[in-house]
């Protein structure tokens, strides 16, 4: 056939493929054939649904044009939603996931196929999503403009092996994607009594008094934690629900939970109004409900007064014991209490100038309670959020100011999980690295829903060389807090543990899953990312991530992750450090 009579016409072309198919084959190679069949069996289906045409199968990935870049969208979100659910009622080891890839361009059509570059792009948009997920490029995305409703997150100019230009691509992941599902959960922890607190809703009309509610949230929290029979969803995951319509049952499904309290306090003068309820979320049914007033010099009271009460009605056998061990050791007077709600608030947006703000609040707590051991061990908690986001001038200057600070919280009560916790994650940037285990672990005995500790803990592990510790830990972090503001930490952290363990397949998937998450920010998960590329022998890829990686952080470089990620092992990070300079970075 002769160039002139080649037919060429402008058509939307979609390409899937099967996610980790040679790591789901290599663990059940039969199992997995039948799984990947009928999930491109049913693909297939929908893109006829949809009036597209499927041109080919190539081994585990689908070719196929449509008319229409809106019903190619519409096929593949339908897709991926679908097969997002049916993988909520699997094993994970059975999860079956795609990554699609929609391009419109102009083809040549050649015996039933179609071929050229408008093809090309399709199949490395394929492979930039993450697995679960779409990515499209922008002549695909100018075509949905008002006429789907779907939020497409703006990722910018990408480059792409033999594709002469940077193209302008969009991803889109299923809504409930970030909430990433655990791996190796500890089967014993659903067995308890599960309850997810969230924050009372300030009533008031002063917006400036949330820290009251938020205050008494938190502190519910701490203490229900502390009883070892149950299972208690972190603050950060039911923080994230907050000044939103509430549907009860919803909120006990994404957090896996029995029971749900929810209420609303207000300020008048210097009385405070509590208003709250338990809800069994099976049945929908008000276990008990309550309203408190009080003068708000004895907001301690009522706190403990609702921790007994909550304890009692959850659990009529629980032992005095455990409930009265639970009852929190107030500050010695208001001002240091509100003080330290405040700077929490500013501490966990985890941003630079809130951070410095946080740490003058409990300074000034610690000044109008000098035993006040949450306050001093949260200061030294921010001490390390400035050095690892990288925003201290002097970091070991500011270690050791984070040092002092958790030793004093230790001296005030040696029983406080926050001071553990605050303390190990100190001693981790300090290259301690036993010092840091030893103290995560007893916030963890001290707090056992503690999700931020074993976040912590996972983290000193995988820098220790205990990988599969490691994973197994920030595992039970993600379970825990699987709304956490901080979940793309959680992930990351769990990718860097499967990166140093040589599970590059899982690394790199953790890593799209973080990059998925809308709070991710920094670098951290592109050059994990990278790195896991790299090691895959997919430098092309690995090389754009960097640049990725890079573009949040100029002065990455070698000696920067040597020195801000110091491990107990000398070449403990050699797995991922070599890679990086395989990729260019010096």
């Amino acid at each position: 056939m002769s160039a002139d009579s080649l037919k060429r016409k402008l058509t939307a072309v979609l390409y899937c493929d099967v996610a980790g198919y040679s790591r789901l084959s290599g663990s059940d190679e039969e199992g997995t054939h039948r799984r990947v069949m009928q999930v491109l069996d049913f693909g297939s289906e929908q893109i006829s649904r949809e009036g597209g045409k499927v041109l080919r199968f190539a081994g585990d990935a689908i070719l196929a044009e449509f008319s229409s870049a809106i019903a190619a969208v519409k096929a593949a979100v339908f897709i991926q939603t679908e097969l997002q659910q049916r993988n909520r009622s699997l094993d994970a080891d059975e999860h079956v996931q795609l990554r699609i890839g929609i391009n419109i361009g102009d083809v040549i059509e050649d015996r039933g196929e179609v071929y050229g570059d408008g093809v090309n792009l399709a199949a490395r948009l394929e492979a930039a999503a993450a697995a679960g997920g779409i990515c499209i490029s922008a002549s695909v995305h100018e075509q949905l403009s008002g006429k789907l409703d779907l939020e497409f997150s703006d990722d910018g100019e990408e480059s792409f092996k033999n594709i002469n230009r940077p193209v302008h691509v969009y991803r889109w992941m299923p809504p409930r994607q970030a909430s990433v599902e655990a791996v190796n959960v500890d089967p014993r922890v659903s067995d308890k009594p599960s309850i997810a607190v969230l924050a009372l809703t300030n009533m008031s009309n002063d917006p400036d008094q949330d820290y009251i509610g938020d205050g008494i949230t938190e502190d519910l929290i701490t203490a229900l934690s502390k009883i070892r029979s149950f299972k208690v969803i972190s603050r950060e995951s039911t923080f994230s629900y907050k000044g939103n319509a509430i549907d009860v049952r919803k909120v006990a499904s994404e957090l896996d939970v029995r029971f749900v309290l929810e209420g609303s306090v207000r300020k008048a003068g210097n009385r405070v109004r509590a208003t709250v309820q338990l809800i069994d979320a099976l049945t929908g049914h008000h276990v008990w409900a309550e309203r408190y007033d009080r003068e708000m010099e004895d907001i301690f009271d009522l706190q403990d007064e609702m921790v007994t009460i909550i304890a009692a009605a959850l659990e009529p056998e629980l032992n005095a014991f455990e409930r009265d061990r639970a009852i929190n050791k107030p500050p010695g007077n208001l001002d240091a209490w509100e003080l330290y709600q405040r700077g929490l608030w500013h501490m966990w947006t985890y941003e630079e100038e809130n951070a410095q703000i946080a740490m003058q609040m409990f300074q000034q707590a610690t000044a109008a309670d000098a035993n006040f051991a949450p306050a001093y061990a949260y200061y030294a908690y921010s001490c390390y959020i400035t050095v690892i986001m990288g925003y201290a001038e002097d970091p070991d200057q500011r270690l050791q100011e984070g040092l002092v600070a958790a030793k004093t919280a230790l001296k005030c009560d040696d029983k406080d999980a926050i001071s553990y916790f605050a303390i190990g994650r100190i001693y981790m940037m300090l290259g301690e690295h036993d010092a840091s285990i030893a103290a995560l672990r007893k916030s963890i005995e001290l707090n056992p829903c503690f999700a931020q500790a074993y976040h912590g803990l996972g983290f000193a592990l995988s820098l220790a060389g205990e990988l599969d510790e490691a994973g197994q830990t920030t595992s039970k972090a993600i379970t825990m807090s699987p709304r956490d503001p901080m979940l793309w930490a959680f992930t990351v952290v769990h990718a860097l543990s499967c990166l140093l363990n040589e599970e590059y397949l899982q690394a790199l998937d953790w890593a799209d899953r973080t990059l998925q998450i809308p709070s991710s920010t920094g670098y951290w998960a592109h050059a994990v990312r990278a790195a896991a590329l790299a090691n895959l022998d997919r430098l092309d890829e690995a090389r754009l991530s960097l640049s990725n990686a890079l573009r949040e952080k100029p002065d990455l470089s070698i000696r920067y992750l040597e020195t801000n990620l110091p491990t107990k092992h000398k070449g403990g990070l050699d797995l991922y450090l070599n890679a990086l300079r395989a990729c260019g970075l010096e």
